[in-house]
């Protein structure tokens, strides 16, 4: 799936817990009848794709839905969603008549790797 707009606001590089997760997130805002600010998250290695982007920049970005449920100390299940981007590309140099190799190069798309130090006994606690 993706998402096409303006930038409206990038985020600083923040990082969670003792492992050193990091996420970034960036608001696009589409350009439609009836505008709408997404909010897509960039995580771990996926945060530096944001580093070449400013505010103002016409975007292209390349997203994966993400779902996850999870129980509060009450005992209540709470479902929680997120937007993930793995990919971004601007849309200025094909706006302005650009040749395509004028666009910068895009890492390949070689998906999230899975943690690997994780076990079911570990107590996750976290609603995201």
């Amino acid at each position: 799936m993706e998402v096409q707009g303006k930038v409206k606001m990038i985020g600083e590089t923040q990082t969670f817990g003792s492992n050193g997760f990091r996420k970034r997130e960036v608001v696009v805002t589409t350009e439609e009848q009836y505008p709408q600010h997404i909010l897509v998250e960039f995580i771990q290695d996926k945060c530096d794709l944001l580093n070449s982007f400013q505010v103002g920049h016409d975007v292209k970005i390349s997203i994966n839905l993400r779902g996850r449920e999870w129980v509060n100390p009450q005992g209540e299940t709470k479902y929680f969603n997120s937007i993930q981007g793995w990919r971004i590309e601007s849309l200025q140099a094909a706006a302005a008549g650009a040749p395509p190799s004028a666009i910068p190069p895009v890492p390949p798309a070689d998906a999230f790797e899975p943690a690997s130090d994780l076990s079911e006994e570990d107590h996750d606690d976290l609603p995201f």
